[in-house]
This record gives C-alpha cells, structure tokens and sequence, in this order.
C-alpha cells in the first residue's frame, strides 16, 4: 500500500502559533564590525528553514548564536520558549553538523554515529539499538564497519547526519551540509534531507550560499543581506514576488531595467524604460509617486522568442541572438537588444524539430506576460 502525504502546514500563516526558535533584536559585533544587525526572526517547529546569502552576509555567525558558539552582544534567543542567554553549547536541545563533517577516521561508521552518545554515559545496548535504527533511517545499515575512508562523499555526509541525529536534537543546525558534493550527487541528497527530516520531524536550520539548494529544501528562506534578513518567505515568495532589488537580482537569473513610472492606477501600472522598444505594462498599481524612478525585473524563463512582432503594444522589445547556450533540458539565449543591452532568455527544449530552433545572429521579438514582471521603487 503506497504511504500516503498530507500536505505541510504552515504555521507562519497562523496569528497565534508559537514559534519555537525566537530571534529577537539580536546584534552580533566583532570589535567595530558588526556580523549580525538587528535581526528578529521565528522559525516553527518541523520547518526546514534555510538561510541564504552570499559570503560574509553573517549567516553563519547567526547559526553559530543559535548553536551557543557565540553569544550575541545585544539582543536575545530562544528556543522552545527558553532564553539561551549564558547557556552553552552541550546543555542546548541542540546538534550541530559542519561543511567538514569532521569525521573521526580511526572510527567506523558505528563508531562515529555511536560518539555522542558514549560520551553521555548511556548504556550500551540502547545505544546499539539507537545507531541501528539511525543507520537504518539514513541508509547506511550495511556500512556500519567501514571506516570513513571507505565510503563515498554522500555516504560520509549521511554518517554525520545520523551522528547529529542520533542523539535526538529538537533542533538541527547545518552549516552548508551538501558543499563539499558533486552536482548530481547534492541534487540527489537534498532529496534524502527531505526525507530524513520528514521521518523524524526534527526541526532544521540551513545556511547555505547554494540559491537552488535553498529553494529544494526549505519551507521557508530567509535572504541575508550586511548582517541583515532582508525577506522571509516561501522559495516561491522569494523568487516570484522580491522585496528588494538586491533580492530580486540575488535570486536566480534576473534581467533588470532602470524604468520610470508613466501610469499608475489601482489595476496595472505602466512603465517606460529607454533600453526597450515598447512600455512595460503589469497588471498592478503600486500607489507610487507620479512619475516616480523604479526598476523593472523579468525573469529569463517568462520571456517568450518569437520571429514576429507582438500584437500588443507593450512588453516587447527587439534584438539580434547573440549568443546560444545548449544546456539539454534548455537553451540559453543572450540576445542584444535594439539599445544595446544584453538580455538572458531560457526557453525549454521542448521538442527535437530543427525548424523550430533560433540560430545565432536571427533578429528576433522578446515579449513577455503583464503578470511577469516585478516593479520596485529604490
């Protein structure tokens, strides 16, 4: 009988749940610079939370606080409604797993996984039994005497993963836990994560730098940005609706124009931007200024190519193919607009019929949906 999935609930959406990690107003300094500025964040029980940013954007500083490996220097956390303040590291409800793994080499799997728990004085048969069944979770069950240099990358990934989990963390913390793996096999272990943390229930922090890794296993991202979060939301909310231009730009592929507003009224605005050949319409207002400066993103995949001119009198713009990606499931096309300015189109491969593919240098129309591009003032 196939295992049925109930769909995910989202308690952010509820005015009167509680979270579980509470961020509140924390600053984190180092001499005069500051790490950590002024964040206040919730994370609910069962979330995979992932912070994204790029380097130095003190994401891993804010894990480190949550782990008690730093304290911060104004500002407090709490997690499952306790004050963390002045507690350390091993008298949190707390694991930690490193990008390094850090894996005792002289150790089995067993033993690695088994650690912990020897350290906390448990007795041995409940600790047999407890690997047993966290090996098992992971997949790993018949590699429990190897040695780590005896395993591949993925394998040794998931014996640092049981080893966190073994000890039974309300709270998990990874720190870039897929960047030491290839592309295929990250892909392929963010799945078992997924997995893994669906069977258990444990709730999980990420930090990462991986946009994609972010989006596959997060419920919610939150985007750091200078020691700040600057939007939480689903990975949907994230990409499709950006608060910010640095978002908007940091998120994915992104073609950007500097535009000026020409209408806004309660069901759309329009937008003239000098390096397109038509206004951009979108199908909003914004209750802006008249007049007012803005930006306009669009997304390489919502742009369509066409050979034709567009029958509206908006949302399109004409260029020459520059360059062309051949990526298998898409093709990359840089195209050169009639301004000068270089614009990224993806179209997906569809179909195999030669007829139906643009060749280099073929001028060709850009035309996008009003509902696909975001305006932004600032």
């Amino acid at each position: 009988m196939a295992e049925t999935r109930t769909k995910t609930p989202e308690p952010w959406l509820d005015p009167h749940a509680q979270a579980y990690i509470r961020v509140e107003n924390v600053t984190k300094r180092f001499g005069t610079f500051v790490a950590v500025n002024n964040v206040t964040l919730k994370v609910f029980k069962g979330e995979i939370f992932c912070l994204l940013g790029g380097s130095g954007c003190g994401k891993t500083t804010l894990l480190r606080m949550l782990a008690g490996f730093e304290q911060p220097s104004s500002g407090a956390v709490y997690i499952d409604g306790q004050d963390m303040a002045g507690i350390p590291p091993y008298e949190r409800p707390v694991n930690m797993m490193f990008q390094s793994y850090a894996l005792f080499p002289h150790m089995s799997v067993a033993g690695n996984v088994a650690f912990g728990l020897e350290q906390e004085k448990i007795k041995r048969e409940e600790i047999n039994r407890r690997v047993a069944e966290i090996l098992d979770i992971v997949k790993l069950g018949e590699y429990a005497k190897r040695k780590p240099h005896q395993l591949s990358g993925g394998q040794r990934q998931r014996v640092a993963l049981a080893r966190a989990l073994v000890k039974r963390p309300k709270l998990l913390l990874l720190d870039e836990p897929l960047g030491a793996l290839d592309r295929k096999l990250r892909e392929h272990t963010q799945f078992e994560l997924l997995s893994i943390q669906e069977k258990l229930g444990v709730t999980f922090v990420v930090v990462t730098h991986d946009q994609e890794e972010a989006m596959t296993l997060s419920s919610r991202v939150g985007v750091m940005n200078r020691g700040e979060i600057v939007q939480v939301g689903t990975p949907r909310q994230i990409y499709e609706f950006p608060a910010s231009r640095f978002v908007a730009d940091f998120i994915g592929s992104v073609n950007l124009f500097e535009g000026q507003l020409t209408e806004d009224e309660q069901d759309h605005v329009r937008v003239k931007c000098e390096e397109l050949n038509a206004p951009v319409y979108v199908d909003h207002g914004m209750s802006a200024p008249p007049l007012a400066l803005c930006w306009v993103a669009v997304r390489p995949e919502k742009i369509v190519l066409e050979r034709e001119r567009p029958a509206s009198s908006d949302n399109w713009a004409h260029g020459t193919i520059h360059d062309i990606a051949y990526l298998g499931d898409m093709t990359v096309f840089l195209v050169k607009l009639d301004s000068g300015r270089q614009v990224r189109v993806t179209q997906a491969n569809r179909t195999r019929k030669p007829e139906e593919q643009f060749v280099w240098d073929e001028a060709v129309y850009l035309s996008w949906d009003a509902s696909s591009p975001v305006v932004g003032m600032g």
